[in-house]
């Protein structure tokens, strides 16, 4: 095919020869291809034999892999194409792509969306994401459950050491419990724990997971999945995940993972009283007087997939769960109790009736015994019986106790059996009341318990005042504090008086 330069040479040479053979000669070209160039009335244009190639038919499916949401690369294209039969190279597909990368630039992008604005109580977006976390000294994943009302943007957050099934509807229950209540629609994504199937290029309706429908319908929502690869659909829960991690996860470290749960809270809470740039309300105030009233009331019990397992509590108050010992309440020794753990990491117990009692975080290790002395409380001694301990405890509690305890001394063989009778009376009498009398019954020679208490039925009936110094100022504290034998100077100098009135009459 000759070009444009030949083609304007012949028109040029032949309108001052007049003549093909002239022209032919003078060009140096033969009079067939001249004629051929005065025949053609425009300029010649190049036009390149079209061949077919093995990627024609995969042209369209290589588009749609190259565009979002897919966003494939060329080996990706190529390995996926040879699934679906195509056995050439891969040099014609990247060939493609360059020109499918330069057609796509004038396409409206698929990430252009029309925002949309849930009213209040309609909709409710649901998420997690892993962070690495350090707790307990050690870095450990953890997983950040979150879930975000899409009216007033307030936000709720759990932590995870698992999650599984039974983790997810755990936390999402316990996010609805946290934001006060749950709304028409949960917008979800595509677990299988919650999702099953969800093809969108398929005319079927979504297929849920049976217990994820279970909970929905016991909590009083629907579940709403978002398109497959598409997480700009809820990106509402999206975007907080990022700004979690740089404000709070990175730099902080947790000695348990109910520390992590309880700051982790309270950051997010303090969060939502921050202004929110889409909004520009405060997701709190928004959430109190628009949103909190619209939302679904919560039902009584939680949904659980799994039974509870049971436990027989030991005589020493303890149940054994995964090789390690928990001290519970002492009123259910010998009783069955019920338990499950969630998150990886919580215990939580019930009774035969299956109410909550308590919950506690699960040991990482095994065969350790963990006690917790409030649950010893109702059955705990409120007075030691160690004689050494029982001499410190009473002298450090009352200012008298170290001169009872010598006087005793040479009167009882155990001054300390004593002692400990006077400190069970703590609970019905004050300390002072006590420290008190203990200064009378020196003076009038009652030290032993049945005349101390007699001492203190006196005091209760009326018939003996209870005498006690008065202080006005630090400096009479002090005073008092220095010389114990005050605290007894009123009831003595009372009694010496009365003797020498006695003596003289």
């Amino acid at each position: 095919m000759k070009d444009l330069e030949d083609w304007a040479a012949v028109q040029k040479v032949y309108n001052q020869t007049k003549s093909k053979r002239a022209t032919a000669d003078i060009l140096r070209i033969s009079r067939n291809t001249v004629k051929k160039l005065l025949a053609l009335s425009e300029p010649p244009k190049y036009q390149r034999m079209s061949y077919g190639t093995k990627i024609d038919k995969f042209k369209e499916q290589i588009i749609e892999w190259r565009c979002e949401p897919y966003k494939f690369n060329g080996t990706r294209i190529f390995r996926e194409l040879k699934k679906r039969g195509y056995d050439g190279s891969i040099s014609p597909i990247y060939r493609f792509l360059n020109k499918v990368d330069e057609d796509i630039g004038e396409r409206i992008s698929k990430k252009a969306t029309v925002r949309h604005e849930s009213p209040p109580g309609d909709q409710a977006q649901f998420d997690w994401t892993e962070y690495d976390v350090i707790v307990g000294g050690r870095y450990r994943k953890v997983y950040c459950f979150a879930m975000i009302l899409a009216a007033s943007r307030k936000k709720a957050v759990c932590y995870s050491l698992k999650v599984d099934g039974d983790a997810i509807y755990e936390a999402i229950q316990e996010l609805f419990n946290d934001l006060g209540g749950t709304t028409l629609e949960l917008l979800i994504d595509n677990p299988k724990a919650l999702v099953i199937t969800n093809n969108p290029k398929s005319e079927e309706e979504i297929k849920y997971n049976p217990h994820a429908l279970m909970m929905a319908k016991h909590l009083g929502t629907e579940l709403n999945a978002c398109p497959c690869y598409w997480p700009r659909k809820k990106g509402k829960i999206e975007r907080p995940f990022n700004y979690i991690e740089e404000q709070f996860i990175k730099g902080n470290n947790f000695a348990t993972m109910s520390e992590l749960n309880l700051r982790g809270k309270k950051f997010v809470d303090e969060w939502c009283n921050e202004k929110h740039t889409t909004t520009q309300r405060i997701p709190n105030q928004y959430y109190l007087l628009e949103e909190k009233q619209l939302l679904q009331p919560l039902p009584k019990n939680p949904y659980h997939v799994k039974r509870l397992q049971k436990r027989i509590v030991s005589s020493d108050s303890y149940v054994n769960i995964d090789s390690n010992k928990y001290s519970v309440p002492v009123k259910y020794v010998g009783k069955t109790l019920w338990y499950r753990k969630i998150y990886g990491f919580k215990i939580e117990l019930y009774d035969s009736k299956e109410n909550f009692i308590i919950d506690f975080e699960a040991s990482d290790t095994k065969y350790n015994t963990l006690t917790e002395p409030v649950h010893y409380e109702a059955i705990a001694k409120k007075v030691s019986t160690s004689i050494p301990q029982i001499r410190r405890d009473f002298t450090a509690r009352y200012t008298n106790g170290l001169k009872y305890l010598e006087v005793a001394g040479r009167k009882f063989d155990q001054p300390t059996h004593y002692a400990r009778k006077i400190m069970e009376l703590q609970e019905l009498f004050d300390d002072h009341v006590l420290d008190n009398f203990i200064g009378i019954a020196i003076e009038e020679d009652k030290m032993d318990i049945k005349s101390f208490r007699s001492l203190l039925r006196e005091y209760n009936n009326g018939t003996r005042p209870f005498i006690q110094l008065e202080r006005d100022d630090q400096e009479q504290t002090d005073c008092c504090d220095e010389n114990s034998a005050l605290t007894r100077d009123c009831s003595y100098y009372e009694l010496a008086a009365k003797e020498e009135i006695t003596c003289n009459s």
